[in-house]
């Protein structure tokens, strides 16, 4: 009989994946807490968390027994004019955790169609209030998404380039590279002083997808603070800060100026199935409470809510609100900078970045490029060493679940020790 590899290579198209030059996917059969284990027996540690969305360990028994209890229950309902519990104590809970000033929770089913649902929201709240604002700003090289509207609101870079002629016109912001922050500031504050900004978007304290780019919550601030004095409503795209990854519950929890609209997805499940919340303020909400259905916001999924999916970002809640997941996600954080500080001055290493349990190496390689050669040989190097690693060009990271533990942490920095020994011995 042929193999799981054998049959995917004849009916699958994988994403972000070059199909002709990687046919072959690895087939796993089975996940156990760090670890991904294929139809050969072999066990591949995840050091990226498959994606960033596994936060307590695959096929973890609390959410599994939740799902299955939910599924017994009621599986699944329309959420246009009907409601249902799981639903209901998500929201509530999650309202207990974000920035106090969201009051709303808006379900959708992934980070893009989150983001996607904040951008509907900010542009009609200007339009429902009769102001004529339809400028957004982002940073550059920001990653919001793949579908169109997540696109337009991204750098442009190779995730963008077959779509640009069909993206709508979005001004951007330099990032904040250390040094730089006054002119990333001054640029957005030029911008919003023309008063048209509807939203400023931007990831919170970390750029995910653009190499685990990373700036300090006074710049996040002083950009938040810029906002409110000219009246720009503020999207956090918190789809991978989110649940812990920055050491704070969220990213947004760093500082004291709060946003108007904050996107989940990713851990808000603990990566078991997919689900997108946007969280708005009550004066987004009121915007669209009018009686005139010209005003109302449409959009709507058919998975909207679904019980199930809530059930499963319940009990990943239970797991990340616990003594025992705080502890573990400082143990990390603890354990990343005392990596860092080890390799730090390498003459292979251009920079070492840490926030959270998120860390990453920038490599002198020559070529940061996303499909360069240097990030292909990294990637079949950790692969070979059944490490589940995606290098971004020339960056390597590590941003894990809460349950691995110190010793296996420490064979991922022996092997990324390894692969910077290699290339000091081969001159890069």
């Amino acid at each position: 009989m042929a193999t799981i590899k054998e049959r995917d290579s004849k009916v699958i198209w994988h994403p972000y994946t070059p199909m002709k030059a990687w046919p072959e996917a690895i087939a796993i059969v089975k996940g156990e807490g760090l670890y991904l284990i294929d139809e050969d027996g072999d066990r591949y540690m995840d050091a990226i968390s498959s994606w960033w969305v596994n936060l307590h360990g695959h096929s973890h028994p609390y959410i599994a027994q939740k799902v299955h209890d939910q599924m017994m229950e009621l599986e699944h309902c329309i959420f246009a004019g009907f409601t249902h519990e799981p639903a209901v104590r998500l929201a509530e809970r999650l309202l207990e955790i974000l920035p106090a000033n969201m009051k709303k929770i808006f379900y959708s089913d992934n980070g893009s169609t989150a983001v996607e649902v904040a951008i509907k929201m900010a542009l009609q709240y200007w339009n429902n209030k009769g102001f004529k604002k339809k400028k957004l700003v982002a940073l550059q090289n920001a990653y919001h998404g793949d579908t169109f509207g997540a696109m337009a609101v991204s750098g442009r870079s190779i995730f963008t380039e077959a779509f640009t002629e069909f993206l709508f016109d979005v001004e951007f912001v330099p990032f904040p590279a250390k040094g730089k922050e006054g002119e990333s500031i001054a640029t957005l504050k030029e911008i919003l002083q023309k008063g048209d900004v509807a939203a400023f978007i931007i990831e919170p304290l970390v750029q995910g997808s653009a190499g685990m780019y990373m700036y300090t919550p006074d710049v996040l601030d002083q950009y938040f603070r810029l906002c409110r004095k000219f009246d720009a409503l503020i999207i956090a795209d918190e789809v991978m800060t989110g649940f812990g990854r920055t050491g704070p519950l969220f990213a947004c929890d760093q500082i004291d100026t709060m946003p108007d609209m904050v996107c989940l997805s990713k851990g808000l499940t603990g990566g078991a199935i997919p689900m997108g919340i946007t969280a708005c303020s009550q004066a987004i909400y009121d915007a669209f409470y009018d009686d005139d259905r010209m005003k109302m916001l449409y959009h709507g999924h058919s998975f909207t809510a679904n019980p199930t999916t809530c059930a499963a970002a319940l009990a990943s809640l239970d797991l990340l609100l616990t003594p025992e997941c705080e502890h573990s996600r400082k143990r990390i954080e603890t354990a990343h900078a005392a990596f860092a500080q080890s390799i730090t001055g390498n003459p292979v290493i251009k920079d070492v970045r840490q926030m959270g349990t998120i860390i990453a190496i920038e490599l002198n390689t020559g070529s940061t490029a996303y499909h360069s050669n240097i990030r292909d040989m990294m990637y079949l190097f950790f692969r070979e060493r059944k490490i589940v690693m995606r290098p971004l060009g020339s960056i390597i990271y590590i941003l894990p679940p809460y349950c691995i533990t110190n010793d296996e942490l420490q064979h991922i920095y022996d092997t990324i020790k390894e692969l910077i020994s290699r290339l000091m011995a081969h001159g890069n």
